[in-house]
């Protein structure tokens, strides 16, 4: 799985908190900020469909990582609509955080 191989999430780390989680979130954007040398990172992981939901985790569920000076900061967000839709918010979401969390350097 990319999240080890390429960002070194530690597999017990997936295994006891998930994939979607903030734990793994944070993890994967600290491991892109020392795996490739940024000065900043924002990762993404969640739920966005058709399958993978539970009660605890629903559909449109996403966890975003930021890393940098500051640390690592995880933010949890729930988007409804199909997997395009979800995909697209996360996505306008993630940039929007990390160029605040710049903004306020």
């Amino acid at each position: 799985e990319l999240k080890i191989s390429l960002l070194d999430v530690p597999p017990g780390l997936l295994a006891r908190y998930g994939a979607v989680s903030e734990q793994a979130a944070r993890a994967m954007a600290e491991g892109a900020v020392a795996g490739l040398g940024a000065d900043a990172a924002v990762a993404v992981t969640g739920i966005a469909g058709p399958d993978g939901a539970t009660p605890e985790r629903p559909l449109g569920l996403v966890w975003f990582g930021l890393a940098g000076p500051w640390g690592s900061i995880g933010e949890e967000r729930t988007f409804p609509g199909d997997r395009e839709r979800v995909r697209l918010r996360a996505t306008a979401t993630a940039l929007d955080l990390l160029r605040r969390r710049l903004g306020s350097l």
